[in-house]
């Protein structure tokens, strides 16, 4: 947590349980985290419910209402952590922000983290074929960044979807945009990461490469062992050959 100049951002919340299964002698331990977070910047409330790297469900304030990640995830249990709780939560969590920006402000550094992008296909690429292209955004704080795509230097939105932010096992948070796609052969894209505040950007480029068939690359196998086969059996007679003269002198 860091707070300069009235620009912090107070994660509060924070709920890490360890999940250890007894099955192996050594069983893996995975986190529960449980985060709220409030920001001068937009988004200025957020929670979210994370197994491990993977968000499970985050809360949509102006709607008041828990929201699952994925479709297929069953609904949030109305009794447990009702919205007017949380709303309270989130009352408190501003009232402290200020509260502590007005104490730590020219005499703690702000906290800020440099995004890093990772941009990568949801499937195995084949031009001419539709895809889909993720752009995965980590080291984010505080979480207030805006992802952008481009296709050879122009902008696109048609399709784009984000993800909310997830939170991290170092404080951290993570967030994924998503770009439908037919890659051509000499199309250049590019991830676009805007910090907000200094206006600052991390652009991460992607070219697609059209994968060598299977069956080209097993002709090509085949064909470089054949040679050395060959190239084996040659060496084999000359060396053979040059026994023999020197038994002979």
């Amino acid at each position: 947590m860091g707070a300069a100049d009235g620009s912090g951002v107070l994660v509060a919340g924070l709920l890490w349980v360890a999940l250890a299964a007894a099955v192996t002698e050594e069983p893996p331990v995975h986190t529960l985290a449980e985060v709220l977070f409030c920001q001068p910047a937009m988004p200025s409330l957020g929670l979210a419910l994370a197994f491990d790297a993977d968000q499970l469900f985050w809360f949509d304030f102006p709607g008041s209402r828990w929201t699952p990640r994925l479709p297929d995830l069953p609904s949030w249990p109305p009794t447990l952590e009702p919205p007017a709780e949380l709303l309270r939560d989130a009352t408190l969590c501003q009232d402290l922000r200020r509260a502590l920006t007005a104490l730590v402000t020219g005499v703690l550094p702000e906290s800020k983290g440099i995004p890093v992008a990772d941009v990568f296909p949801m499937r195995p690429v084949a031009l001419g074929e539709p895809n889909t292209l993720v752009c995965m955004v980590g080291n984010i704080f505080p979480p207030a960044v805006e992802i952008s795509w481009q296709l050879d230097g122009d902008p696109v939105t048609q399709g784009v979807t984000h993800t909310h932010y997830t939170p991290t096992a170092d404080l951290a948070f993570v967030r994924f945009s998503y770009l439908p796609v037919t890659p051509a052969a000499g199309d250049i894209y590019a991830c676009v990461v805007t910090r907000e505040g200094d206006n600052t950007s991390v652009i991460t480029y992607w070219v697609p490469q059209n994968p060598v068939p299977s069956e080209v690359l097993e002709t090509a196998l085949c064909g470089a062992a054949m040679a050395l086969g060959i190239l084996l059996a040659l060496l084999g007679i000359v060396m053979l050959l040059v026994a023999r003269r020197s038994t002979r002198g």
